[in-house]
């Protein structure tokens, strides 16, 4: 694995538990694999979360009580589980989502500074 390939999971791992509250309030109940495929989709196949970090992800929302599920029967024999966002999930997105602007404004401010250091600039 290349250093940006390493780079890019970081990312990613730390971006899973808002991606799904996301999805779950914006599409509604889901079930996990449903869940991995709108994140394929949605990011152009730039983001693929793999079982191993997707589902301890939406165990630990469950255990936080962001979430809950339930098992729906699909056909004769299929049991899917689902997803459900809870109010308190809701409030944990809001708060993930204003630490991802936060964090992304002070990289592009960081990226779109160009010449001499802020010491020298506000000694002139």
């Amino acid at each position: 694995m290349t250093q940006r390939s390493k780079n890019k999971s970081n990312f990613k791992k730390g971006s899973v538990e808002m991606l799904l509250l996301h999805l779950l309030k914006t599409e509604g109940d889901c079930y996990g694999y449903q869940l991995s495929q709108l994140i394929n989709q949605r990011s152009n196949g730039v983001l693929v979360i793999p079982e191993g970090s997707m589902y301890p992800t939406l165990y630990k929302l469950i255990d936080n009580n962001y979430i809950t599920d339930y098992k729906k029967v699909v056909g004769k024999r299929m049991t899917r589980v689902y997803y459900h966002l809870e109010e308190s999930g809701k409030e944990r997105l809001n708060e993930l989502v204003e630490d991802y602007k936060e964090v992304a404004d002070a990289i592009q401010k960081i990226m779109s500074f160009e010449g001499g250091s802020e010491a020298e600039d506000s000694a002139n």
